[in-house]
């Protein structure tokens, strides 16, 4: 006879039995919080609170700008959408960096290639804002190029990490193809900004990769003569650089950001107190920067400044004992495009850099742009999750490759 007690039904109905999935919903919750930088999220958290202040600042005058006899936006109407896109994002950033990494990288690399394949369509069947093609519609205007960088930088992290299997495939020139051909699609648009980012965030990614020095002064080199060809060859980047170079205005766009960025001096003018920004396009996106400056003041310029500074040190100390060469550089692609995009908008404002068209990444309004800088920040904490009890050792580019040859 088994020895097991006879099951007894309890009075009133089935028995009451907890489901599994929830308690396993927590475990993983419980891991996740164990492993990413809680640091970087923090930060992460503290600049899109201040985006959420800066676009509350700037609302009014982007409302005003745009609305017409027939519809008359209130002040606040840019804010309480950015607020939901907000939201949105939050959302895609934990639940990216919820993902295991293997799962995360497979779905990345297929999000390029969908959306490489929606930028050569932008040409075709996008519509134009402000003289650029850069959008496609599906119900909402999605721009390919911003989901683009994230998935980008994973894949060519994945293609340049095969030199760890086999040393002689020429996973440089792989990957610069791809990059050369992403770098036309979006010159046609034109985004000659985004194109300089993209080519920025390989050049980084192949100097970690262990690219010799001899090449990379001729990459150097290319990149000198491929500038000059464009101002040459290309209308766009003459006409910004001219204009750079030739002395602003009163009446253009930098010229007018960089009168909004100093005229409310160290401690600003006051909230919504603010005269310049009114006069200023896109003060809700592009020229957000300038707008903290007029009414928060210099001194909550540089803290953004230094925010970002944060986020960017955080992930290179989190690389510092990493082992494994495919995290280091998909992470440091992934803060490149980041870091690299936000520095870019914050010299134009400064009237330090030809005008990109460019949005502060976790602060200006947008919808696609919100939604891809989180979810960039998703990866950024996926990639660098760590169990904290494990140890490393530093990640040596020729013993990983004695190792491969070994097997």
């Amino acid at each position: 006879m088994s020895s097991q007690p006879i099951y007894i039904p309890r009075s009133g109905g089935s028995e009451k039995r907890t489901p599994r999935l929830p308690k396993d919903r927590k475990r993983e919750f419980r891991i996740w919080w164990r492993e990413i930088d809680r640091w970087l999220l923090f930060f992460v958290l503290l600049l899109m609170a201040v985006g959420t202040l800066a676009v509350a600042a700037a609302s009014p005058a982007s409302a005003h700008r745009l609305s017409t006899s027939e519809t008359d936006l209130p002040d606040l109407y840019f804010f309480w959408a950015h607020v939901r896109w907000q939201a949105l994002g939050l959302l895609v950033l934990v639940g990216t960096s919820l993902v295991p990494r293997e799962m995360l990288r497979r779905g990345t690399i297929l999000m390029a290639g969908a959306m490489l394949f929606l930028l050569i369509l932008v040409p075709f069947v996008g519509y134009e804002v402000n003289g650029a093609k850069r959008w496609i519609r599906f119900g909402l205007g999605v721009q390919p190029s911003e989901f683009l960088k994230p998935a980008f930088a994973i894949t060519l992290a994945w293609i340049l990490s095969w030199k760890l299997r086999d040393p002689k495939l020429p996973v440089i020139g792989i990957s610069g193809a791809l990059v050369g051909v992403i770098a036309v699609l979006l010159m046609m648009q034109p985004n000659l900004g985004a194109a300089i980012l993209f080519i920025g965030a390989w050049l980084v990614m192949v100097m970690l990769a262990g690219l010799p020095l001899q090449r990379i002064g001729m990459l150097m080199g290319g990149g000198i003569a491929g500038m000059l060809l464009a101002y040459l060859l290309y209308d766009n980047a003459r006409n910004r650089i001219d204009s750079f170079f030739g002395g602003p205005s009163a009446y253009d766009h930098v010229d007018l950001a960089n009168r909004t960025l100093t005229g409310g001096g160290w401690t600003g003018s006051g909230f919504w107190l603010g005269d310049n920004k009114m006069r200023l396009p896109e003060a809700h996106t592009d020229y957000i920067f300038s707008v903290i400056g007029e009414e928060l003041g210099l001194i909550v310029c540089a803290i953004v400044v230094i925010l970002y500074l944060a986020i960017i040190l955080r992930v290179l100390i989190r690389l510092v004992d990493e082992d494994r060469l495919f995290i280091i550089l998909a992470a440091s692609g992934l803060i490149a495009l980041f870091g690299g995009q936000a520095f870019i908008n914050i010299l134009v404002n400064l009237q330090l850099f030809p005008s990109k068209g460019m949005t502060l990444p976790l602060v200006s309004y947008g919808g696609s742009s919100t939604i891809a800088q989180c979810f960039t920040v998703g990866l950024l904490l996926a990639v660098t999750r760590r169990n904290p009890f494990l140890v490393r050792e530093p990640f040596d580019m020729r013993d990983a490759l004695e190792k491969e040859e070994d097997r």
